[in-house]
């Protein structure tokens, strides 16, 4: 008698279809410094819809106000 599976959650078919259907935004920013300076910074934002779904809320998206590049603070050495 082979063993048999049973999943209790949802499937990894499941996961994608939901985040097809309604859309995931990542946003983040990240900086990296040593003694008060700043070696490394990421700023990122990653979206993921399906076509439909991004089409569908396009025009709200285009409403949005811009944002420009986070700058690093100027700090005067003195």
């Amino acid at each position: 008698m082979p063993p048999q599976v049973v999943r209790t959650g949802p499937s990894h078919v499941d996961v994608l279809d939901r985040v097809l259907d309604k859309g995931i935004v990542i946003d983040a920013w990240v900086r990296v410094s040593l003694v008060g300076i700043e070696l490394v910074t990421v700023d990122a934002r990653v979206v993921v819809a399906s076509i439909a779904t991004y089409l569908e809320h396009s025009d709200a998206l285009a409403e949005l106000p811009k944002q420009a590049p986070r700058q690093a603070a100027s700090h005067a050495v003195t």
